[in-house]
């Protein structure tokens, strides 16, 4: 399943000015290092983009269109001439005090995510304000926040999993915690749970039962600095040949999850 970043727009990919509307290019700034670190997340990790974005009252005359739209169209251009590419850009356009179910931190513009196939557990929200991480609890997802120069985000009603100051940050975050992955493998002979950590320390918890069998999946993790957990209840009455082989199999998966598009690693 596809993991997600849901990133807001002002604040967060472009700065926001004192008066929070972008309404011309000359306005328009970009936050340091966004093209960088969001380039590397695009191009090292698995993770769909879909901008989320609050416009109070655009197509009204305090926001007219003409005024929005060459601003947006050169922010997707200029992103994109980086290969950073969009899923989706979802924009609200109502006023905080009409409550729409469809502006942040409301879920119902991201309807395709919620009902496809789509590991939101694992995804994330990227936000500058209480009604990004809101947004997150309300998907099921994690949140980063990013701290705002123009705004302090009273956090006495929310509980962001992380707090940042600079896409270089978000970027370390993400590649940290990117390198994991659980499994589970049920079939008629065994029942395996597994779960990897390739930046770990060499911690290691496996139960096989068969003790030799877990002594050498131990000196795996150990001598690789990665952390290792499986369990296996297995049909041992018969053999060890499905427990043996299903782990096998199970190690191989959280491998192939944990290193994701396998970006810097070379044959030798």
């Amino acid at each position: 399943m596809k993991k997600i970043l849901f990133i807001d727009r002002d604040g967060v990919i472009i700065k926001e000015p004192a008066d929070y509307q972008i309404d011309s290019i000359e306005k328009l700034e970009f936050l340091p290092g966004i093209f960088k670190y969001l380039g590397e997340i695009a191009s090292k990790l698995d993770y769909i983009f879909v901008m989320v974005t609050n416009q109070d009252g655009l197509g009204t005359d305090s926001f007219p269109e003409k005024d929005f739209w060459p601003v947006q169209e050169l922010i997707i251009r200029s992103l994109q001439n980086e290969s950073i590419v969009f899923d989706q850009v979802c924009i609200d356009r109502s006023f905080a005090h009409e409550n729409s179910p469809y502006r942040k931190p409301g879920t119902a513009m991201l309807t395709k995510y919620i009902s496809g196939q789509y590991d939101l557990e694992n995804s994330y929200v990227i936000g500058d304000r209480a009604s990004d991480i809101l947004l997150a609890q309300n998907l099921g997802s994690k949140s980063i926040l990013l701290k705002s120069e123009l705004h302090q985000v009273d956090l006495s009603s929310v509980k962001p999993m992380n707090i940042v100051k600079s896409w270089k940050d978000i970027y370390s975050l993400l590649i940290a915690t990117d390198r994991k992955a659980k499994v589970r493998r049920i079939t008629s002979e065994t029942g395996i749970e597994g779960m990897i950590n390739l930046d770990g320390n060499g911690i290691s918890e496996i139960n096989s039962g068969l003790p030799f069998f877990d002594h050498m999946l131990e000196q795996i993790a150990k001598h690789a600095q990665i952390d290792l957990f499986l369990t296996c209840k297995g049909d041992l009455h018969i053999d060890e040949h499905h427990t043996i082989e299903d782990s096998a199999i199970v190690l191989g998966k959280l491998f192939a999850v944990a290193l994701g598009k396998k970006a810097g690693i070379q044959r030798y």
